[in-house]
């Protein structure tokens, strides 16, 4: 992990993440078709990252850009610790907010309430964090009417307000961002704008993955554009913008 003090919050260095291509579905499968599994699995792997470095400082607001398939998500998720890199190294400091896929740890037949407790311990709140936050969580998600409801009556974008709320509620000091600044209606949109805007104030690290290059203009320090898995172009947004331009064309 960096220290404290080397002002660095994410560090990839000459990040691999590579992929095998196959096709089978089980062991039967393999074994009745044993010679396409072989040559499927001597086939060349597939890089979604292939050799990625990068920093974000601490406090910054980092703007990852590209394509689909690119490599953005994959890059996110090796933030967060659900994916480990093939080769190379990636260190995040800092107590972390993944907003990848909002409500993943819900369960549907848990009321509103329990997924708030669950959800918040599983990003790290304790008992009592959980309670003095609950109301404010509650609040800005707009479910309060339903909160002792089963989750599986909540809309999908209830669902995704509540996933939402909790993540900002942690008192993160990197935030992870995958293309959910538009959940919810314009109102909910804004309110997420805000809470953005409020973690920029407190220096929260800010990592964002978005296809809206202008809210990476409006929103972020510097940015990254990913091609093919390899940093095509790096530095202030506006120094990115034309290649993300030639490139989305």
């Amino acid at each position: 992990m960096p220290s404290s003090s080397d002002g660095c919050a994410v560090a990839f260095r000459d990040v691999v993440k590579a992929y095998r291509r196959l096709s089978t579905t089980g062991l039967k499968h393999a074994l009745l078709h044993l010679p396409s599994f072989v040559r499927e699995w001597r086939a060349p792997t597939i890089r979604a990252l292939d050799g990625v470095s990068f920093e974000v400082r601490r406090g910054e607001a980092f703007g990852i850009v590209g394509r689909n398939g690119s490599g953005k998500s994959t890059a996110l998720a090796l933030m967060a610790g659900v994916l480990g890199p093939s080769s190379g190294e990636v260190r995040v400091s800092g107590r972390l907010a993944p907003l990848l896929e909002l409500g993943a740890g819900f369960h549907p037949e848990l009321s509103g309430r329990e997924n708030v407790g669950l959800n918040a311990a599983i990003l790290g709140l304790r008992r009592r964090e959980i309670r003095a936050r609950f109301d404010a969580i509650v609040d800005f998600a707009g479910v309060r009417d339903f909160i002792d409801e089963p989750l599986r009556t909540y809309s999908s974008g209830m669902q995704m307000r509540l996933g939402f709320a909790v993540a900002v509620h942690t008192d993160p000091e990197v935030l992870l961002i995958d293309e959910v600044l538009a959940v919810g209606d314009v109102e909910f949109q804004r309110k997420c704008l805000d809470k953005m805007a409020e973690f920029r104030k407190a220096g929260v690290t800010i990592v964002l993955v978005t296809h809206d290059f202008s809210t990476v203009l409006s929103m972020c320090d510097r940015a990254i554009l990913l091609e093919r898995g390899r940093v095509a172009a790096a530095g202030a947004p506006a120094e990115v913008a034309p290649e993300y331009q030639r490139a989305m064309a």
